[in-house]
């Protein structure tokens, strides 16, 4: 039985610290995973939050990239609604030819921030032609291959320069639909464990990704490690999430029932709901960690597990990669 680990980074900014030590924190832990034999390293994107420092994640992935040698960096996952596929189709190409083989795009579809951010980031974006986000994506497949169909307004444009390997699409998502979406386009899969955990949900998005790509997806958790299994739930704390659910449809993920309010009143809007979740992490020793992702590989024939640490003191995240690294057998890694 084998399995790779990687890792997704949100660079917390750790209680007493900057935003400077947060990203130098994760250079450094990136480079720790390469040396531990990590499969990936990603950055996430977040915007509004002065709790992260990972608003720009190709920027960070850039960093890393040059920082490390063999570990494949990227974005888990750059959030395509707020951009033009075509500035994205380059951004990545170019990162893919200073690192041929080492690039990963990883695209999400929720906005990384509250109402505020999202339109400052969408400010000049003509609502008139912005396309739905499965349209999005299917130009981004396109631009990062020789271009949308000839009847498309924008063709004859191309994504520059051709990198020597083409960077590898992941979609990040967590429903069936998400899985026949990233089958579509032939794009890799990561399923976010770590906010729809249920496990129905899981059998049938990774099913649908299997059926029609006779591949497993990758499945993203939260994780962390200690000595004993009280002491890591200690670290962790009750993790709760708190999905708000507008009256026209629209659902997020937020992280405490303020940030939920926040978001309503800058959305406009007083009917809402807000339900609390509670995701499961994985805690315990390195050994009992791995008894659970064994449990995990043996259900859902998962081959990688995407591994988010939801503690942000920086001696206890790195603590955690080291030691479910050596918790390993050395086929996994």
């Amino acid at each position: 039985m084998s399995y790779s680990l990687s890792i997704l980074d949100k660079s917390p900014i750790a209680e007493g610290t900057s935003a400077h030590d947060a990203l130098r924190f994760t250079i450094r832990l990136a480079q720790r995973a390469e040396a531990l034999g990590y499969q990936r390293y990603w950055i996430a994107e977040h915007h509004g939050s002065s709790a992260l420092a990972s608003s720009a994640p190709e920027i960070v992935v850039s960093h890393l990239l040059a920082h490390t040698s063999r570990i494949r960096v990227g974005s888990g996952g750059v959030m395509l609604q707020h951009y033009s596929p075509f500035k994205v189709a380059e951004s990545f190409r170019v990162l893919a030819s200073l690192a041929p083989g080492r690039v990963d795009l990883g695209i999400g579809k929720a906005p990384g921030g509250l109402p505020l951010t999202t339109r400052a980031l969408q400010w000049f974006h003509d609502k008139t032609k912005k396309p739905d986000f499965a349209h999005q994506l299917e130009e981004l497949d396109a631009f990062l291959k020789a271009g949308v169909a000839v009847d498309h307004p924008l063709a004859g444009a191309v994504a520059l320069p051709t990198p020597p390997e083409a960077p590898q699409g992941i979609l990040l998502g967590g429903s069936p639909e998400s899985a026949a979406l990233a089958a579509k386009h032939g794009w890799q899969f990561c399923y976010a464990g770590h906010f729809n955990g249920d496990s129905d949900n899981i059998e049938r998005s990774i099913d649908v990704y299997r059926n029609a790509t006779g591949r497993t997806p990758l499945l993203a958790l939260f994780a962390f490690a200690a000595q004993s299994k009280a002491e890591a739930q200690r670290h962790v704390g009750p993790l709760r999430i708190f999905k708000l659910r507008l009256a026209t449809g629209q659902s997020v993920n937020l992280p405490s029932p303020e940030a939920a309010a926040e978001f309503a009143r800058q959305t406009g809007v007083t009917d809402y709901r807000l339900d609390e979740l509670h995701p499961h992490v994985v805690t315990g020793t390195p050994d009992e960690v791995h008894q659970e992702l064994d449990a995990l590989h043996e259900r859902f024939g998962i081959e990688e597990f995407v591994i988010d640490i939801p503690v942000a003191d920086y001696a206890l995240r790195l603590a955690a990669v080291e030691a479910l690294a050596v918790a390993q057998q050395p086929a996994r890694v």
